[in-house]
């Protein structure tokens, strides 16, 4: 799935920052970049969008003017220097809010977030570039997640475990560790439930690479990961299934 989008900024420096964060998203399309609202409008009533990438504070037109003159409103980020348009922003349902200067990490978190509900809205047999949408995901031999510059493709059986740091998710395989932001319930859905299981917040091991569970701790290699109160007892119950 591709999200099409346009860029709005009067500030050149701006519009080369969005420029350049958009061509590092392979799933995101960047249609056209415009300096100013007025020419924006025009190419809207012509051509269909999914996502505005949408400054405030600009000459003859503002960001918020221009969306209350839409009638059909895609999706939104907005992205600005004043945090004052806040409220308003979200008032008209944007999907994001971003302060200049805006870092990559930033950016990419608002594209997700634009991803996210786009796929909910999407038809159920509409597929996904992110994770292979398999009914039955227990035979599942490989998996997609997005890193800062690219999708990449994850062979299940090599994963050790997935630990959760911030905002982020680091997939630790046999050979190399891979940086993906993803919310909890997003790697649950990627994650083979026969060959993997949450023990912690922050943790997911892949059963068959455990070599030894010490009280409140499960072993893989060097690694020691600890076993939150909360998954306890699903953990365990797993285990002596099998046995």
């Amino acid at each position: 799935m591709k999200i099409n989008c346009i860029a709005v900024d009067d500030e050149p420096l701006a519009l080369e920052i969005i420029k350049d964060y958009c061509a590092k998203i392979p799933f995101l399309n960047l249609m056209q970049a415009f300096d100013n609202a007025i020419e924006t409008m025009q190419y809207l009533r012509n051509n269909k969008v999914d996502l505005i990438l949408l400054d405030i504070q600009m000459e003859d037109l503002t960001g918020i003017q221009l969306l209350n003159a839409l009638k059909t409103k895609p999706y939104v980020i907005m992205t600005t220097a004043y945090d004052n348009y806040a409220l308003q922003g979200f008032e008209l349902d944007v999907t994001d809010y971003l302060l200049k200067p805006i870092s990559f990490d930033r950016f990419l978190k608002g594209i997700n977030k634009v991803y996210d509900r786009m796929l909910n809205e999407a038809k159920p047999a509409d597929p996904s570039p992110i994770a292979v949408n398999v009914p039955d995901n227990t035979g599942r031999e490989y998996f997609f997640v997005k890193t800062e510059t690219h999708i990449e493709k994850v062979t299940t059986s090599d994963v050790l475990y997935v630990e959760g740091m911030g905002d982020y998710w680091r997939i630790v395989t046999k050979n190399k560790r891979i940086m993906t932001l993803m919310n909890a319930r997003g790697m649950e859905e990627v994650l083979p439930e026969n060959q993997f299981c949450r023990v912690h917040r922050s943790y997911f091991v892949a059963l068959g690479k455990i070599e030894s569970i010490e009280r409140k701790h499960i072993k893989i290699g060097d690694q020691r990961i600890p076993i939150g109160d909360t998954y306890q007892k699903g953990f365990f119950d797993i285990i002596e299934k099998k046995k």
